[in-house]
């Protein structure tokens, strides 16, 4: 499988995307005036304890207050429960936190007291003595191979604190490899440490890597083909750091400077407005349509026109299968987290129902963020979970519609009309005149004027008072106002 990573550097924006085969899978974004904030560590102070809730809001500076709960104040060795939070912080106390999650919507940004430092193989956890090893990592002697030379490493190093998470990343690599990330990591908690003691409340300790080398840090590996970057200045820093840390690597690094641009490659750009849309078309002629909402996201299977009955089993079964692989990318492509209902076409068979699971399985196997596949319910949905640690594509790039505030539909342009009837009839009650004035969108102005002009006539006799209209463009479709003259 052929994988190329690009990165469109602007000042305004950095934009990462994974391309396999030549099909966009995974885009990563990043504004300048919004950059992320998971890695950092800051020196925040209390403001609240949830005694109910087991959790506290702590002030590191942001606009919104951090939340924390207890199971993240307890130490990774700790073998006991979490305690009671009032037993472990109070209000008004300084502590050192690390972003974990940034803040989504109306939420803060979610910490952990269990401070982490990331290189290209290894996490640095100066908070425990444990060594860890990623569940990627599936073969027990190659487990077994690293986590002795991990050991050898801190005992040559004399690392008297602090324990390792072994990366996916590091699978077969050598001990010397594994020596050059420790001593990076060394030299980087020195001035951690260093910086806790010298910062005041509310302040950042340590920033993480910018969008651009994060990706390089964390995704570069033998399986990645190229690396394409339209930006000097960023290329220059990644070549540096790959000099460093990956130089077998270097040569898979690429500068761009030539047209089209360089999200234009693939149909990048284009692949990315149709992550907005809720209709995903597939090739059998069937479809999806993915519905994103604030507790949970919905995905549709439909076998789109009319399928006929001849092994219409068949049909259904090849359509769910060609929607699995579809739902695992869209879900990756539009970072959609949390709780996941896919309501695939129903099928008759149970060895096709086995399946089309195992599919999806497989194909989440390819998913950098962590999920879990629940299997089908008594009512024929399959209900998965995604982790979320940041803003889905549809977050970052959209807001909620002026029209219809988020709702997603809009009233009827006849519905509007009955309601200015109604509105009309109100007033005329409370405030006789000598006539009344509509203001609204053109739309209505109209309708009203043309195929209800018979229901205006008959309320003007009804409350003997002459109506008028006037269009606004600034009204939206859903927008009037009645004003006695």
């Amino acid at each position: 499988m052929s994988t190329e990573i690009f990165i469109n550097v602007t000042p305004m924006e950095t934009r990462v995307a994974f391309v396999e085969n030549g099909i966009l899978q995974e885009v990563y974004m990043e504004r300048t005036l919004k950059r992320g904030i998971v890695g950092n560590i800051y020196k925040g102070q209390v403001i609240r304890v949830l005694p109910g809730m087991q959790a506290a809001f702590i002030d590191i500076g942001l606009e919104k207050a951090a939340f924390i709960h207890v199971a993240e104040l307890v130490n990774r060795d700790s073998e006991q429960p979490p305690e009671d939070i009032t037993k472990l912080i109070r209000e008004g106390q300084s502590i050192i936190v690390q972003v974990t999650k940034d803040p989504i919507a109306t939420k803060g940004a979610r910490l952990t007291t269990q401070l982490s430092l990331p290189s290209h193989y290894l996490v640095y956890i100066p908070q425990t003595h444990h060594i860890g090893i990623s569940l990627r990592i599936e073969e027990e002697e190659e487990r077994e191979r690293l986590r002795l030379l991990v050991t050898e490493c801190i005992t040559e190093t004399q690392l008297d604190e602090g324990g390792f998470i072994i990366r996916t990343a590091a699978e077969g690599i050598s001990k010397a490899e594994l020596a050059k990330d420790i001593h990076y990591l060394q030299k980087l908690w020195l001035q951690v440490k260093e910086s806790i003691n010298k910062s005041s409340i509310s302040s950042l300790i340590y920033e993480e890597f910018p969008l651009s080398l994060r990706i390089i840090r964390d995704f570069m590996n033998p399986e990645i083909n190229k690396v394409y970057i339209d930006s000097e200045d960023i290329y220059n820093k990644a070549k540096l750091f790959l000099e460093e840390f990956l130089p077998e690597l270097g040569d898979r690094l690429k500068l761009y400077n030539s047209d089209p641009p360089l999200f234009d490659i693939h149909g990048i750009e284009q692949e990315i407005q149709h992550a907005l849309d809720k209709k995903v078309s597939l090739k059998s002629g069937g479809y999806i349509v993915v519905d994103n909402t604030e507790a949970m996201t919905t995905i549709d299977v439909n076998t789109g026109g009319f399928v006929g009955h001849k092994n219409l089993e068949e049909t259904i079964f090849k359509t769910n299968l060609e929607a699995a692989t579809t739902i695992a990318r869209q879900l990756r492509l539009r970072n959609l987290g949390g709780i996941i209902i896919i309501d695939f076409i129903d099928m008759e068979l149970e060895e096709h129902r086995e399946q089309v699971l195992q599919t999806l399985q497989k194909e989440l196997e390819k998913d950098h963020s962590k999920t879990n596949v629940l299997g089908f319910t008594e009512l024929g949905l399959v209900q998965m979970t995604r982790k979320r640690t940041r803003e889905n594509l549809e977050q970052i790039l959209c807001e909620p519609c002026f029209q219809c505030h988020g709702k997603g539909i809009l009233k009827t342009s006849e519905t509007i009309c009955y309601e200015i009837f109604r509105e009309i009839m109100r007033i005329a009650k409370a405030y006789p005149t000598n006539r009344y004035l509509v203001l609204a969108n053109p739309k209505i102005v109209n309708r009203l004027m043309e195929e209800e002009s018979d229901n205006v006539a008959d309320l003007e006799v009804l409350i003997g008072k002459a109506i008028n209209f006037q269009s606004d463009t600034l009204y939206t479709q859903d927008q009037y106002d009645v004003v006695p003259q």
